[in-house]
């Protein structure tokens, strides 16, 4: 891997097609700047189209000889994700990188997404189950094989799969059940690598997380915090993420890396190189053994093709 790696180092990207999930802010619109400086037509998917259309302003103005477009995805709905996969068919015959980087953190009261999946389940894993799966045959239509980036989290270390209650249905905690979606993710991104290779698929699925990047996530899609106990956590993981963590471009380089680097790896795992992997430059990083038990991925594979009526392998 080479040492201190940015962007600047990635092959040219000119005629490919990226989708990034969640990139009018944060970590999403790093990264679709970090592509579109490179060449790359990027799709910026989320569910705002006011600020998709500002999104759309900035990028254009950063990079004024790229080519960029905003098309309305929320993941927290199955209509939604075969609607923007069948809109986005119309407009390309092959999609060459998808950053599954969307994602919501630790909503303090339980919420439900349209299809009654917990939400961060939901919005965080099956939601980019579904549209990994919708998107395949646009995936194995480009030439070079197309590369698949989930983008997981710190998070991910203690995550466990609560198969008996998946949906946080009996009991609920709000970092329990982000801690379980990144896991997921995760998993996700290594059993589409077995499952590309098993079958024969021209798809690179890489994982990276963006160690402690101090984005909007934390609020996105929650309600304001009302207990004195949430609003002393919220401000407390402000305060260390301020302190310990790093900017939404230096969290994005993991994964940027798993996008463009030659050296990037199919099945690997990159994240920052600094204390707990929280800030620093880019390289591999640790794997939980959760995510390596190959029974529990196969279940929660074919529990996520039942779930959202899709089939990834």
């Amino acid at each position: 891997m080479t040492a201190h790696w940015d962007i600047t180092q990635a092959p040219r990207l000119v005629g490919k097609v990226a989708v990034v999930t969640g990139a009018t802010g944060g970590l999403g619109y790093a990264t679709a700047r970090g592509l579109m400086s490179r060449g790359a037509q990027v799709i910026l998917a989320g569910r705002n189209p006011a600020k998709g259309a500002a999104a759309l302003e900035r990028l254009r103005a950063d990079c004024p000889d790229g080519v960029a477009d905003f098309m309305t995805l929320d993941l927290a709905s199955l209509q939604s994700i075969a609607d923007f996969v069948q809109n986005l068919s119309g407009r390309t015959g092959s999609v060459d990188i998808l950053v599954n980087n969307a994602g919501v953190m630790g909503t303090p009261r339980r919420q439900e997404t349209i299809d009654r999946f917990e939400m961060q389940f939901g919005t965080n894993y099956l939601g980019p189950f579904a549209l990994t799966a919708r998107l395949r045959p646009l995936l194995c239509a480009g030439r070079d094989g197309a590369r698949v980036v989930t983008v997981a989290s710190l998070a991910a270390l203690s995550g466990r799969i609560m198969f008996d209650d998946l949906q946080a249905r009996h009991h609920y905690t709000p970092f329990t059940a982000y801690r379980q979606s990144k896991l997921a993710d995760l998993i996700l991104a290594l059993e589409l690598d077995r499952q590309a290779r098993q079958h024969g698929w021209p798809i690179h699925s890489i994982a990276a997380h963006p160690g402690w990047a101090l984005t909007d996530i934390a609020v996105s899609r929650s309600p304001i915090p009302q207990g004195l106990r949430e609003r002393l956590l919220r401000r407390a993981t402000l305060v260390a993420f301020t302190l310990f963590g790093q900017s939404a471009e230096h969290g994005a380089l993991p994964i940027l890396f798993a996008a463009t680097a030659p050296q990037a790896r199919d099945g690997g795992y990159y994240g920052p190189d600094g204390w707990g992997e929280r800030r620093g430059n880019v390289t591999e990083a640790h794997m939980p053994p959760a995510a390596c038990d190959l029974q529990l991925a196969q279940r929660l594979w074919q529990v996520s093709e039942r779930l959202t009526g899709t089939v990834l392998s």
